[in-house]
Order: structure tokens, then sequence, then C-alpha cells
């Protein structure tokens, strides 16, 4: 069933009440009693019904933090009043971290007539709001609510040079380029396999916020294959019912398999694995044990397996070199970094897909590229010509849930022109949803 892929969005809606029913409402309510026909009313005694927050409201104060800011020094800036000021940092305090305060954020101040808080405003991003506001003779403090409208987006092209410039001809975030790469890492090499001709499909969600785009969730569906039609490459995201997600083929296969392919996924070969390469700064003939993936400086590199940091350091001509230790007698080789990732340390344990450091040219380098290389058992290997087994495959009943949940999927596909939105839904975001983006 569809609500079985969309499920898969990271989405996980709980119904129950994030205030504790201690909800707002800025719609006033009369509590006076009317005097009877021909009585004798005191007009002290009556109290008129309240006028909506709206009508109190005579003057508003918005403000945003800069670099280094506290929120009590950037209402200071905005001269919000003292009292004031104190009333909202002490009611935010239950609902809101300080300490992840950060330059950018807005804030908005509803003061009424005589200078009293009737109502502030905090927003962080679109998805976190929080907001102050006079009950009664009390306030309440509370993360906002946020309605939000997820599409359901399928578009479909064809390789002209390569997989970068045609998503990049659909305007086409690179975060969506690299998602779509990272799905098959582990099954095809985006560097060397890709042709003029290949085709690719992808499902995948659109968050928006008040007609505002804010994001990309989850890559529902992905596909790759050849001009002939021989090989094709598919992929459904899937969360499994222990709540661990990937995607996987149609038989259930996950397509992640223990190494990557390519630990630079849209790296461009520019050396193969040889027993014989004239050097290009020696000059010499001499082997290549390995694969150089040309891109630019800073580019993130991924550990290609679960392991182990052996080796992170200058090395030779290998310049910033980082070296894992894996299972089963492998070991993967980073060379000519720029830089390590931030707190990588030699016994430093890594798991696939982490960033271990980034592309440079150290060493005895002609440009920024990886040396990438892989032994087994002390003994080079190419990287491009091993095969790996799949992480996981789905069986029995999680495997008849799974072909359940992308049989209406398929169906729409089938009626999918090049880009097309194939699903729109709205719901309302919680202060306890989790939402993951690309």
């Amino acid at each position: 069933m569809l609500a079985l892929i969309l499920a898969s969005a990271g989405v996980y809606v709980d119904r129950t009440s994030a205030y504790n029913n201690n909800t707002y409402d800025f719609k006033a309510k009369h509590h006076g009693q009317p005097g009877r026909t021909g009585a004798v009313v005191d007009l002290q005694a009556v109290s008129p019904p309240p006028l909506p927050l709206a009508a109190k409201i005579t003057e508003t104060i918005s403000g945003t933090l800069q670099a280094g800011d506290t929120l009590m020094r950037a209402m200071i800036r905005s001269e919000v009043p003292k009292d004031v000021r104190h009333q909202i940092v002490n009611n935010l305090s239950s609902c809101l971290d300080f300490r992840r305060l950060r330059a950018g954020d807005t804030f908005t101040v509803d003061l009424d007539g005589e200078g009293e808080l009737l109502r502030c405003l905090y927003e962080s991003d679109p998805l976190h709001r929080y907001t102050v506001v006079k009950r009664d003779d009390a306030f309440v403090a509370a993360r906002d609510e946020i309605p939000l409208e997820v599409k359901t987006v399928s578009i479909a092209g064809t390789i002209n040079a390569s997989l970068f410039a045609a998503f990049q001809k659909m305007n086409l975030s690179p975060k969506l380029i690299y998602s779509f790469a990272d799905i098959f890492a582990s099954r095809f090499d985006f560097n060397t396999e890709t042709r003029p001709g290949d085709t690719f499909t992808i499902v995948y969600e659109e968050y928006y916020q008040k007609d505002k785009f804010i994001g990309y969730g989850n890559i529902l569906y992905a596909k790759y294959g050849d001009k002939s039609g021989t090989n094709q490459y598919e992929g459904f995201h899937y969360t499994r019912q222990d709540g661990t997600t990937a995607h996987y083929s149609p038989s259930g296969e996950e397509l992640g398999t223990s190494f990557l392919r390519s630990p630079v996924p849209m790296g461009r070969v520019t050396s193969g694995f040889t027993w014989r390469r004239k050097h290009p700064i020696l000059g010499v003939v001499r082997p290549h044990l390995g694969i150089d993936l040309a891109a630019p400086t800073g580019t993130p590199i991924m550990a290609a397996a679960d392991g182990k940091v052996v080796f992170r350091g200058i090395r030779g001509g290998f310049g910033k070199q980082v070296v894992l230790r894996h299972p089963n007698g492998y070991k993967t080789y980073y060379g000519h970094l720029s830089r390590f990732a931030k707190g990588l340390r030699s016994d430093s344990k890594v798991v696939q897909k982490d960033i271990i450091g980034y592309v440079g040219s150290t060493g005895m380098s002609t440009g920024p590229h990886l040396d990438y290389r892989i032994s087994h058992n002390n003994q080079f290997k190419n990287p491009f010509a091993l095969k790996f087994k799949p992480r996981s495959v789905l069986t029995g009943a999680e495997l008849a849930r799974f072909k359940q949940g992308t049989r209406q999927l398929v169906a729409m596909l089938d009626t999918s022109t090049s880009h097309k939105t194939l699903y729109v839904r709205t719901f309302v975001l919680k202060p306890q949803d989790t939402i993951t983006f690309l």
C-alpha cells in the first residue's frame, strides 16, 4: 500500500498532545453576567467580552540574532522593555534550549497599550517555532505545531554526458544527485560505468511550509539502467519492523553491501588498477595498485566499510593518508587527503559511509584526487573488480510486507511522465515528531 511506502519517509506522527492539553486559544471568552431586562445594572461589575488578541496589540518589535548573540542581548538591541525580556526568557526556557540558538534566528514581540507582553514568537527555522502567549493572568510557552505539505515527485531522464550533468539540467539539487548515487554505491560505479543513453528514474519527497520549499525528504524509489536495457538497478526505500531503514531491490536484497564500490561516488577515474603505469611525476614505469578518483579539493571521502583506523598521518608520496582495517582480512587505503575528518584518530571505529577525510593533493600528486586501494590478506585487489554480498536480505513476513508496500508505487510509475507529482499529503508536525531531510 502507498501508506506503507510513505511511512518510510522518516515521519513518525504521535497524535497525543505535545502540550499535555495546555493548548492555548486566541479566542476571547465572555465571563460577565448580563443584566436582566429592566434591571439596574452596575456597569463596573459587568465584564465586557475581552477583545481578540490582535485587537489588543498596539506595538510589535522584531529582531534577528547576530553572531555571538544571546536572546537577551538581541532583545536589548531591539529595545524590548526590561520586564518583557525577562518574561520571555523565563517562559521560553521551559521549551527552548538556549544553547542551540543560532545567528539568523528571529523573534517578534507583541505588546499592548501599556507596554505589557501579549505574545512572543521565536523562530529558528521553518520547523522550529516557539510561542509565549498571555492567557488570562499567566503566560503559556510551547513549541508550535507546524502544518506541512509533502509532495511525492517522480522524475525520469536520460544521460548525455554524466549523471551530474543530467540532474543539473533538470535543476535538481546536488543533495539529490549525491543521494541518488549513494543508493547504488555498492552496485554501480558512476565514475566508470555511466554511458550516454543510460536512463534514470527517481521518486522523492519535497517538503513545503506555506508554499515555501524547506527540504528534500527520502528518496522512495530509484532506478538506473543502461541504454540496452540489459542491466537495470532498482531500489525501494523501506522501513523494517525493527525501525531500521535502507533501500532494497525488488527481490528484497539490501542494495548496500559490506563495501562501497567508491568512497567518492561522483569522482572521475584518472588512473586505474594496473601493474604497469608510467608515474606522472617520476616518469618511471611501476605498479599502480589502486584507483585515482579526481574530485575538487575538500570533497568528502567516505569509509568504504565498517572498520577501525589503523593509520592516520603522513606517509611518503601518499601525503596525508588514512588506513582502515576491516573484518575477514581486508584493509582500505585513502591517500593525498587535504585534511582528516574532525575527531578521527588511530584506533577510531568507523561505520560505512562515515566521512573520514577530504580530497586533496598532498604528497606526490599532480592535482586533487583520492588514491583509493584495497587489500585482502595483504594482497592488493582491484576495488572495482571485487564482488560483495548484500548487508541483509528480507525474508518471510518482512519480505511480504515490503512487496505489498511497493506495488501501488510501481503502478503509479507505469503512468508517470518525465516530471510528475504523484501524491500530495498534508500533516501537522508536532514537537515530538522526527523528519529526515537529505
